[in-house]
Formats: structure tokens, C-alpha cells, sequence
């Protein structure tokens, strides 16, 4: 539970005259203090081992504490876990939809890509965590549910283009899951690869989905034998 380390002042001679090793002064550090610590150490191990290779007696040596203050803070394991996740889920869905300001759909489209790619660059490690399967029940839901939270913020963009078009606008969820999950898929592989560079991996994702619904067909037709 060390902090910081100062000089003890005191007692600077033994009695034999040879300098006494002075005594390190512990700085504990406040509730809220060591449950962020606890929060950054878990999320550094839940991303490199996933949940089930991380191990309370690992978070506090860590940590520097005993396994009982882990319990105080968080009642256990799965009690660290949720709140890491909730926190990245949380974070990710924000940066998302605040990056929506443009007034162009194209635009959009671009902002949406790279508030996803920087999430990706910044908070590496909650990317990892977000997109393994989780073991234990979320209060914000699963990964594939913030997708889909994320998409219905696309969803109302895509369907008043539909509607300028002549298309119909309930399609729109269906355009807009499947536009996101293909910005998202293409993220889970980026994460590892990191090329090409970040700007570029936006562009070519905007053009797929622009040019796809620039040429969208208002009744789209099956070319196979199969109709059903």
C-alpha cells in the first residue's frame, strides 16, 4: 500500500556511531485513490489474460494489498470486472455519438468510423476486454448491444436519407446494424494489424458504406436460384 516513500528524519546514527538505514514513511492512499488503482490493474490484466486468467491474489499483489481489500471495494472478481466494462462501454458509446455533429451524412459516416478507430488507438486495452465474450451479466448490456445502441444513433441519419430518396425509412435499422457492425468487425481487426494507418482504414470504410448506399437499390432483387 505504498504511494510514496519519505525520509524518517529521526535517528540518523546507531550507537556504535555507523549510520542507521532510515525508515521509509508510508503515504497511504485514500479509498477513492486505491480503487482506481484497482481499476486500472484489473483492466491491464482483464485485457492481457481475459477474465478467467485473472485471479483476485494477482489484482492485489499488483496492487500491493491483500486480497480482502479487493472484496472491500468490489466484493470479488466479477464485482472489478463489471465495473471495468460498464466504464469502456460506457466511454466508447460516448465518444461515438458526441463525435455526430456534421450535417452532411457522408461526413457522418467518417465521424462515426473514426470515434471507433480512436477508441480503439487510445483505450487499447478496454477494446480488448469489450469484444471477448463476458462470463457475468452486464447493467449496460453486452458488447453486440452497444452496437446496436450505437446504430440507432446511424439509424436516424439513415432514415432520413431513405426518405429523401424514395425509399422506405423502416429499412433503416436494418441498413444501419448492418453498416455499424461492419465498422465494428473491421475495428476488432485493425486492433492487431494497425495498418494500414488510421485515417486511411476511415476512408476506405466510408467508401464502402457511401458509394453501397450512394447506388442503392429502392428494391433490391435476388440474381440466384434461391427466393426464399
Amino acid at each position: 500500500m505504498i504511494d510514496s516513500v519519505a525520509t524518517d528524519p529521526s535517528s540518523t546514527s546507531s550507537p556504535s556511531g555507523e549510520p542507521k538505514p532510515r525508515r521509509a514513511r508510508r503515504t497511504r492512499m485514500t479509498g477513492a485513490e486505491r480503487r482506481q488503482q484497482l481499476l486500472e490493474i484489473g483492466r491491464t490484466l482483464f485485457a492481457a489474460k481475459g477474465f478467467e486468467g485473472t485471479s483476485v491474489e494477482e489484482i492485489a499483489a499488483k496492487a500491493g494489498v491483500s486480497k480482502p481489500v479487493v472484496y472491500e471495494h468490489f466484493g470479488g472478481k466479477e464485482g472489478l470486472y463489471a465495473v471495468v466494462v460498464d466504464r469502456e462501454m460506457r466511454r466508447l458509446l460516448e465518444m461515438v455519438t458526441s463525435s455526430l455533429t456534421a450535417g452532411h451524412p457522408r461526413e457522418l459516416l467518417e465521424q462515426a468510423a473514426f470515434a471507433l478507430l480512436d477508441y480503439i488507438e487510445e483505450y487499447t486495452d478496454g477494446f480488448r476486454i469489450l469484444v471477448r465474450d463476458s462470463p457475468i451479466p452486464q447493467s449496460t448490456g453486452s458488447f453486440a448491444s452497444l452496437i446496436s445502441d450505437i446504430a440507432t444513433q446511424v439509424e436516424d441519419i439513415l432514415g432520413r436519407e431513405f426518405k429523401n430518396r424514395g425509399f422506405d425509412p423502416k429499412l433503416a435499422p436494418l441498413y444501419a446494424q448492418a453498416l455499424v457492425g461492419m465498422v465494428a468487425l473491421t475495428g476488432q481487426w485493425w486492433l492487431d494489424v494497425r495498418r494500414p494507418k488510421k485515417a486511411e482504414v476511415a476512408a476506405h470504410l466510408v467508401n464502402l458504406c457511401w458509394h453501397g448506399l450512394e447506388r442503392l437499390e429502392a428494391k433490391p432483387h435476388l440474381i440466384g436460384r434461391r427466393k426464399s
